[in-house]
């Protein structure tokens, strides 16, 4: 045995000598990487003459080509037949590169063993902590047999930072166990959550690693699907007794009663008697539980400036306007749900550029023909029409437009390649609740 290990190490040494076989021996090594064995075809690219009467004269051909082509196993062959002979080419290669020669499918085997491992590690560490059967270790438990529930997400960062992604495991299942204590009745800021479990109050923010890793434990432990936008992950935390930042989800509105309890709120009937528009928050909306418009229409714009344009000239008050401000937050969400209770008329206008047909073809999708979409036909496009191209990312985004009307306006806007404004239809909005005013 000894004798072998000698023939390998001289063997190796040898060759460590004769430069002229680096690039072949680097070959060599990636291929038993990837075989296991003496196995695959090598190829030396503008081999130069030494290079090419060197690995000739182990393999027994002659190479007149700038390009040399051999398997490894007439390689191996060739050195069986040298003075180092008998050898082990593992071994060899081994004494040459001065390290142990792993193939990656033994790397890979390794790595999963080792994520298992750290999941294993963290599952028992939670079942160990808690008496009863702990919400924290089932996560884990779904993690490792389904590789779903934040899987990728967790390994991630255990392969960035095994220590730190151990922590953030650990905060998310601390924060798992705290919701299943906490009951339906109690509300918590989610700053306060966060700051409560990691001493860090945005570290659950819903783009953070660690918020995106807390909504799926809690769709793992509550079995629901994850949230497919800004509006399903506010709906999951409030469900779960977190409550998001109340004040940044806001919506301007003018004309619209609102009630809270039994009785209307006076805030909302000033500024309805004073004919002034207001600012609703997440905050404003705890406890109310109605609405009813100035007329009998609720009328909804995208833009801001658009919003006082039809406000300050509209010659009769009696309306009511709403102005989202682009994609609908959670607020302007939950208010238009409360007007579709009221079985009201709701007419929605947008840009008709990519994106604002997208969040209107949104608001029909969620809400369907309660929603009424206003000046966004092919006609309407062709007075809005501005000067502004569409680059092609944007016109793909007109693929998935399904209202049957945004449809047709598609076409014309792929045609064109042109953005259309709701400023450039200004008299048109404004004399269309001019008329509903006039029928109110």
């Amino acid at each position: 045995m000894s004798s072998n290990r000698n023939n390998d190490q001289a063997c190796a040494e040898y060759f460590k000598s004769q430069k002229i076989y680096q690039r072949c021996f680097r070959e060599l090594w990636k291929k038993w990487r990837s075989y296991g064995k003496p196995a695959g075809r090598i190829t030396l690219k503008h081999a130069s003459d030494e290079e090419r009467r060197a690995v000739g004269g182990i393999t027994g051909k002659v190479f007149y080509e700038e390009d040399i082509h051999f398997t490894f196993a007439e390689f191996e062959q060739g050195l069986q037949k040298t003075r180092f002979a008998p050898v082990d080419i593992k071994k060899v290669l081994e004494e040459y590169f001065g390290e142990e020669l792993v193939t990656k499918q033994d790397q890979k085997k390794e790595a999963r063993k080792q994520k298992e491992n750290f999941l294993k590690d963290i599952r028992d560490a939670f079942r160990e902590k808690s008496e009863a059967e702990s919400v924290a270790s089932e996560w884990i438990e779904q993690m490792l047999s389904m590789k779903k529930y934040g899987y990728q997400i967790l390994i991630r960062e255990f392969e960035k930072d095994p220590d730190q992604a151990g922590v953030l495991a650990e905060y998310v299942g601390n924060s798992l166990e705290k919701l299943c204590g906490i009951s339906n009745t109690e509300e918590c800021p989610l700053a306060v959550f966060a700051a409560e479990i990691s001493g860090n109050p945005h570290y659950f923010d819903r783009e953070t690693t660690a918020g995106m890793l807390l909504v799926r434990g809690i769709c793992c432990i509550r079995r629901r699907e994850v949230p497919e936008n800004a509006y399903q992950w506010r709906e999951l935390m409030e469900t779960e007794g977190i409550i998001p930042d109340n004040v940044s989800s806001l919506l301007h509105v003018y004309g619209l009663r609102l009630k809270k309890g039994a009785a209307w709120h006076p805030a909302y009937e000033a500024f309805c008697e004073a004919g002034e528009p207001c600012v609703i928050t997440m905050e404003n909306m705890k406890g109310i539980t109605e609405v009813q418009p100035l007329g009998k229409k609720v009328f909804i714009v995208e833009n801001e400036m658009v919003f006082s344009y039809l406000i300050d000239n509209l010659p009769d008050k009696n309306c009511t306007l709403l102005c989202t401000s682009g994609q609908l937050r959670f607020v302007a969400q939950k208010l238009l749900s409360l007007v579709l209770e009221a079985e009201l008329d709701v007419y929605y206008s947008g840009d008709i550029d990519p994106d604002g047909m997208g969040i209107a073809d949104r608001l029909w999708q969620k809400f369907g023909d309660k929603i009424h979409l206003w000046r966004m036909s092919p006609e309407d496009y062709e007075k809005s029409i501005s000067g502004e191209h569409i680059e092609e990312k944007g016109l793909t985004k007109l693929l998935h437009i399904h209202h049957p009307l945004l449809k047709k306006t598609a076409e014309y806007v792929k045609q064109k390649q042109l953005s259309g404004y709701q400023e450039n239809i200004l008299k048109e909005l404004l004399a269309d609740m001019a008329k509903a005013d006039e029928r109110s």
